[in-house]
């Protein structure tokens, strides 16, 4: 028997005990089975599992989601499950994404300065860091083929009708946090955001027979 659960940081590891997946609808549910069946199906050939989270400026939703399937990934020993995160355009990792991040147990170190810095994300002790920046979704950081394309934001989504190099594309879309920028509201929007994608990924990963 394996007794060696993966270990999270505390702080994640409480709010992951919080999550209520059960308020996901029927209908959300749907939207979110095509990648259930993507990695189930790398699972059960033992195949690796890529999967890159694509929005419009790779600086909010897409780095997010990136997080939070590595997290849920690991969380659920999950293995072989490598998140990447790109936009149709480059900018920068806007700081209140990390921000909500590092509010939610994660450690968020900022390795390089910049108009596009890159940020260390930690989510266990002994677990390699998820490296953010803003990036393109063909950057050379990102995988060029066998890998699942998850976009996650509208107008993405219809910028992009075919992802090159990509196995699957999957609209997985979610209202972006943007439109409370400067507002007393923004940290409660951003957060709210990150805790459905969390929520989200969770449900997804919990489907998954290793």
């Amino acid at each position: 028997m394996n007794t060696n659960k993966p270990t999270l940081f505390l702080g994640i590891e409480i709010l992951i005990k919080s999550l209520q997946p059960e308020t996901i609808s029927e209908e959300r549910k749907a939207v979110l089975q095509p990648l259930i069946e993507f990695i189930q199906s790398k699972v059960s050939s033992k195949q690796d599992i890529r999967i890159n989270f694509i929005c419009t400026h790779n600086s909010r939703r897409s780095h997010l989601s990136q997080v939070w399937a590595q997290t849920m990934a690991y969380h659920f020993n999950i293995k072989n499950v490598f998140c990447y995160s790109g936009g149709t355009e480059a900018t920068a990792l806007f700081p209140m994404a990390a921000k909500t991040l590092e509010n939610s147990g994660f450690e968020v170190r900022k390795i390089s300065e910049g108009k596009n810095p890159v940020y260390s994300i930690k989510y266990a002790a002994n677990e390699h860091p998820v490296i953010g920046f803003s990036k393109k979704l063909d950057d050379d950081f990102n995988p060029k083929s066998e890998f699942a394309a998850i976009m996650t934001c509208d107008s993405a989504n219809e910028a992009c009708p075919f992802v090159s190099g990509a196995e699957k594309r999957i609209p997985i879309t979610f209202k972006d946090p943007k439109a409370f920028d400067n507002t007393p509201q923004q940290a409660e929007k951003y957060n709210e955001r990150s805790l459905q994608i969390a929520t989200e990924l969770f449900y997804i990963f919990s489907k998954i027979n290793a």
